[in-house]
C-alpha cells in the first residue's frame, strides 16, 4: 500500500518502521495511526478469527483494513497480513517479509493478547493453553522475529503489553493474570539481551482500558451477577474500584502516549522497565 503521493512526512519517528501485533483494532489501531501521525510506516498483523475459548468477539478482516485505511490517511505505508502470533514461522516470515517490503523494522509493539474468564475449577487445557500462548508465547514470538534485524541495525524499540494484572491478581483470570505476569519476566530477560546493541525493551501495563477486552456481555455479567442484563452504566463503579483514581476505565490513546515516549529518543536509556498507565492501581502493589 503506496504512501500518498506529494505528501511530506513529519514528525519524530520519520524513516522508522513500526510492527504492531493485534492491530486491527482497539489499542493496537491507536498505536498505529499515532505512530504513523508522527511519521512512521506501519505493520499490522492481526488473527483477525475468534478463539473457542475466549467469549468476546475478536477482531476481523474489516477491522484490519479499516486500521491501513487510518494510517494511510495519516500519510504513511501500511502493510498488513492476517497471522496468528502464535505460529513463530509465521511471524518470522511476516517481520522478515516487512523489511524487505519496508526496508527495516525499527519499533516493535507486541500488543496483541486475548483474556479468558474462567474458575480454576472449570478451565481446561484449551483455556489455559489459547491464552498462554497468544499472551505469552505470541510476545516472545513477536520478540524473536524482531530481534535479528535490530541488533543488526543497531538501533531499535521493542514494547510488550502485559497489564495492571501482571503484578497483582484477580480470581476467575488465572490464565491471563500468569500470561502478563510472565510477560514482565520475558521482558527484562530481554532487555538484558539486547542491551548492547541499543535496542530498548520495556512493557506497558494498562488497566482497564475501553476496548472489546472489557466492554462485552460476559464480563458484564460476571461483575453484576445480580442484574439480567447489565450494562457499561451498571459495572462502572466495579471497574473503578480496580483503580485507584476514581474512574472506571481509560482511553486507549492513554496507553498509545506511554508508547510514543517509550519508542523515542529520550527514552533510550530506559530498558527493563515497566511503565503502569493504570489509573493508580500499581500504588497498591509496587514498592
Amino acid at each position: 500500500m503506496a504512501q500518498r503521493q506529494g505528501t511530506e512526512r513529519h514528525g519524530q519517528f520519520v524513516g522508522r518502521v513500526a510492527v504492531i501485533t493485534g492491530g486491527a483494532r482497539g489499542q493496537g489501531r491507536s498505536h498505529a495511526v499515532e505512530l504513523a501521525r508522527q511519521g512512521a510506516d506501519i505493520a499490522v498483523v492481526d488473527r483477525c478469527a475468534d478463539l473457542a475459548t475466549v467469549t468476546y468477539p475478536l477482531a476481523t478482516a474489516e477491522d484490519l483494513a479499516e486500521t491501513a485505511r487510518l494510517v494511510e490517511a495519516e500519510g504513511g505505508r501500511c502493510v498488513t497480513a492476517q497471522a496468528d502470533v502464535r505460529d513463530l514461522d509465521a511471524m518470522i516470515a511476516f517481520v522478515d517479509g516487512v523489511v524487505a517490503d519496508l526496508g527495516s523494522v525499527d519499533i516493535l509493539v507486541a500488543n496483541a493478547g486475548v483474556s479468558t474468564m474462567c474458575s480454576i475449577f472449570d478451565l481446561d487445557a484449551d483455556g489455559w493453553s489459547e491464552t498462554l500462548d497468544t499472551n505469552l508465547t505470541g510476545v516472545f514470538n513477536a520478540l524473536r522475529a524482531a530481534a535479528p534485524h535490530m541488533r543488526r541495525r543497531r538501533w531499535g524499540r521493542m514494547v510488550t503489553v502485559s497489564s495492571m494484572m501482571g503484578r497483582s491478581t484477580n480470581p476467575l483470570i488465572s490464565a491471563y493474570c500468569a500470561s502478563k505476569w510472565g510477560v514482565i519476566g520475558l521482558t527484562k530477560s530481554v532487555a538484558q539481551e539486547m542491551a548492547h546493541s541499543d535496542v530498548t525493551v520495556n512493557a506497558i501495563a494498562p488497566g482497564n482500558i475501553s476496548t472489546g477486552m472489557i466492554h462485552n456481555d460476559t464480563l458484564y455479567r460476571l461483575m453484576r451477577p445480580d442484574l439480567e442484563d447489565p450494562g457499561p452504566d451498571d459495572v462502572a463503579a466495579v471497574m473503578a474500584s480496580l483503580h485507584v483514581q476514581p474512574v472506571p476505565w481509560l482511553e486507549a490513546e492513554e496507553v498509545t502516549a506511554a508508547l510514543v515516549f517509550l519508542c523515542s529518543e529520550g527514552a533510550r536509556h530506559i530498558t527493563g522497565s515497566v511503565i503502569d498507565v493504570d489509573a493508580g492501581a500499581s500504588a497498591r502493589f509496587t514498592a
